[in-house]
């Protein structure tokens, strides 16, 4: 008890003290322990109660399903002589949460794989979801819901399945664990690895590589009890910028303080120049606090501090720049170095 009392005490000090850094973050907010995890179901299925917006009857494989559901409810009836359009054969898919038990309740989501025009108001027939080991770990069944979707041929069914078996974790008699960055990093791997042999004492944690953190529990805690304290621990994380583009929709995402360097870009009737420490009178426009933009020369000036890439966003599209242009011009000053950032096209 002397032990976890001080054990406890030094823990609240490192998080008072990490509170103060920049960027801290808890380590179960970016690292994951390794073996406690989601598993993935799937299932084959029929959707019935349509209202004649099923399975054409030329879908071979829906109808021989219904022949085989019938069959188990002691009506025997060939597939050729079923002609209902009510039922769509349908994919389930969920996630199996880890430490599920049995008779839990968890969301599953549905998707038509025949030629149904809607399944909006059917009711999933029981079926049950199989794991990657062949293995039944849930049965399904419930009223489809579509919700805001305008996907008439996908739905979701709200604790539409019940856990029948249990995945083992077997944590109580371990001594030791290992916890996984969701990025890799090697200072933050080495972070992580120093702040819990401070906290902990030392020889209890050991990065092994960028992403891969050994750790020992202390003796004198479970090891349930030493993950818990493992994840309120916080870090001064290293983030790494990163600017997201969705081509299909034209959305870009990205943190406000990534740098631009002085560049000049030009992407077909449309030029921009990024300069500094030369001051634009004149119509210039106040973009922010410390940036104006002369959009008779197309330069965007900060005065002095350093360009970031909202300003450079502002800029283009008071230039009414189209989403697809401003990507390919945000690429292209990634090729160039004027932007340091990674860009991920999704």
């Amino acid at each position: 008890m002397v032990f976890q009392s001080r054990l406890t005490l030094c823990v609240l000090v490192a998080l008072l003290s990490c509170c103060v850094l920049l960027r801290a973050e808890k380590i179960g907010d970016i690292a994951n322990i390794v073996g406690v995890r989601d598993n993935q179901l799937i299932g084959y299925g029929l959707v019935i109660g349509l209202n004649g917006t099923g399975d054409k009857t030329s879908s071979k494989f829906t109808m021989q399903s219904i022949s085989n559901m019938l069959e188990s409810v002691n009506v025997k009836i060939s597939p050729e002589d079923i002609k209902s359009k009510n039922v769509a054969a349908v994919m389930i898919t969920a996630s199996l949460p880890p430490f599920g038990r049995q008779g839990d309740k968890i969301d599953i989501q549905i998707s038509s794989i025949g030629d149904a025009k809607s399944i909006e108001g059917g009711t999933l027939v029981m079926t049950p979801l199989n794991a990657v080991d062949g293995n039944i770990y849930a049965i399904a069944q419930g009223a489809v819901v579509l919700g805001n979707s305008q996907n008439m041929l996908s739905g979701t069914v709200v604790n539409g399945a019940t856990i029948e078996r249990e995945v083992t974790y077997d944590l109580y008699d371990k001594t030791g664990m290992t916890l996984s960055l969701k990025n890799s990093n090697f200072q933050n791997a080495i972070k992580i690895q120093n702040t819990l042999n401070e906290v902990f004492g030392s020889d209890i944690a050991v990065a092994i590589d960028p992403r891969t953190i050994k750790i020992v529990r202390p003796a004198k805690l479970s090891m349930i009890e030493f993950l818990a304290l493992v994840q309120e621990v916080q870090v001064d994380y290293s983030h790494r910028e990163k600017i997201i583009i969705d081509e299909k929709s034209g959305t870009i995402v990205a943190g406000v303080g990534i740098v631009v360097r002085p560049v000049v870009v030009s992407s077909g009737d449309i030029t921009i120049k990024i300069t500094r420490d030369t001051p634009i009178d004149g119509d210039a426009q106040k973009l922010d606090a410390d940036t104006t933009f002369d959009p008779k020369e197309s330069t965007l000036n900060t005065q002095g501090k350093l360009t970031t890439i909202s300003s450079v966003v502002k800029a283009l599209q008071k230039m009414g720049a189209s989403p697809k242009s401003m990507i390919s011009i945000l690429e292209a000053m990634k090729r160039s170095g004027a932007i340091s950032a990674e860009i991920e096209v999704i």
